[in-house]
C-alpha cells in the first residue's frame, strides 16, 4: 500500500469500510452483479431486495455503490433518476416502523451497578480474578456509556492514553474520530465525577484492576483472567449489555441495545429540565433534530398534560 493510499484508507471510518465491503460483496457474489454497473442494474438491484431488506439496508447498499464507483473512476449509477425513483417507490410501497432501543431507566442503571458491586465482592472473595475482571469491566462500561451517552462503537474506541482524570471532578475523554466529526479534528468528552454511580471511580477500578498502562480501554477477559490486547469488538457488546441486564433482573433485556445508554441518559436529562443546548454539547450531538429522536418524554402520549386541561 503506497503512502497516499495508507491516508484515503484513514480517511473512512473502520466500521464504514466493513460495511461497504460486505455491501459490494452482497451485489457482486450473492446477487451476481457486475462492477461498474448501469442504472438499470442497480435499480434492478433495489427492486429484487425491496421485500427482504429494510430501507436502511438499501440506503447503505446504495452508498457503498457510490463510493466504490468514485473509487474506481466510474460515474456513479446510484444518482440515476431510475435509481431515486424506485428507491422512492420502495419506500411508498415497503413503509417501515423505525425500531428504536428501549431507553435505559435510571432505576436499572442503579440495580445494575448494584449487582455489579456485589458479583465483584463474590468474586474476590472466592478468589476468581476472572469473574472480578469482567464484572469491573462492565461496571465501568455501563457507567461511561450512560453519563457519557457515549456509542457502541465509541466505547469500543476508546484509549487509555486518550484520558486524563482530574481529581476530584472528572475526567476528559479523546477520540480521534466520531461520527460527527467531519474534519476529524477528534472531540474531547467530559465525564463528571459522582457521589453514587461514579463512571470516573469505576473507570480506575477496572484500569487499575487489570492493570492497563495503554490501548483500548474495554477488553476481553478469558477465563484464567487474562487481559486481552485488543479492544472488545463493537459487535460483541449487545450480547454483553443483554447478559448485564439479565443477570441484573431487568425485564425484556431483548429490546435493550448499546443505544439505550444513550437514550436513557438523554431521557433522564431532559427529565431533569436540562436544556436542548446543554445536552447537545454534552453528549456531541451537532443537530437538535439528532437529540430529539433520543429524547422519551414522561408523558409521550400528553395524556397528563390534557387531563389536567380538563381538570380531572
Amino acid at each position: 500500500m503506497s503512502t497516499v493510499d495508507v491516508y484515503v484508507h484513514a480517511a473512512t471510518r473502520q466500521n464504514t469500510r466493513h460495511a461497504y465491503a460486505s455491501a459490494i460483496r452482497h451485489f457482486e457474489i450473492e446477487w451476481g452483479g457486475l462492477l461498474p454497473a448501469s442504472p438499470d442494474t442497480v435499480a434492478q438491484y433495489l427492486a429484487s431486495h425491496a421485500n427482504s431488506l429494510a430501507i436502511s439496508t438499501l440506503r447503505q447498499r446504495l452508498a457503498a455503490l457510490a463510493e466504490w464507483h468514485r473509487e474506481h473512476g466510474f460515474a456513479d449509477p446510484t444518482k440515476a433518476p431510475v435509481v431515486r425513483k424506485v428507491m422512492r417507490g420502495v419506500q411508498s410501497l415497503h413503509p417501515a416502523v423505525q425500531k428504536r432501543a428501549e431507553p435505559l431507566q435510571i432505576v436499572q442503571l442503579a440495580r445494575i451497578d448494584d449487582c455489579l458491586t456485589e458479583a465483584v465482592g463474590r468474586a474476590r472473595a472466592a478468589g476468581d480474578r476472572a469473574e472480578a475482571l469482567r464484572h469491573l469491566r462492565d461496571r465501568a462500561l455501563f457507567l461511561l456509556g450512560f453519563w457519557r451517552g457515549f456509542r457502541g462503537d465509541e466505547l469500543s474506541r476508546l484509549r487509555v492514553e486518550h484520558i486524563r482524570v482530574v481529581p476530584e471532578e472528572g475526567m476528559e475523554c479523546f477520540l480521534p474520530r466520531t461520527k460527527t466529526d467531519r474534519h476529524l479534528q477528534g472531540q474531547t468528552f467530559r465525564v463528571p465525577q459522582l457521589t453514587r454511580m461514579c463512571p470516573v471511580s469505576a473507570y480506575l477500578d477496572w484500569v487499575q484492576a487489570a492493570d492497563l498502562q495503554g490501548g483500548p480501554v474495554f477488553r476481553r477477559v478469558d477465563r484464567w483472567g487474562n487481559v486481552g490486547d485488543d479492544a472488545l469488538n463493537v459487535d460483541s457488546l449487545l450480547p454483553l449489555l443483554r447478559r448485564v441486564l439479565v443477570a441484573s433482573d431487568v425485564d425484556a433485556a431483548e429490546l435493550y441495545s448499546t443505544h439505550s445508554l444513550r437514550r436513557g441518559f438523554a431521557s433522564w436529562a431532559n427529565a431533569n429540565g436540562w436544556d436542548l443546548k446543554t445536552l447537545m454539547e454534552h453528549v456531541g450531538w451537532k443537530s437538535a433534530q439528532s437529540a430529539i429522536r433520543y429524547i422519551d418524554r414522561d408523558d409521550p402520549f400528553n395524556q397528563q398534560r390534557i387531563e389536567r386541561a380538563l381538570g380531572t
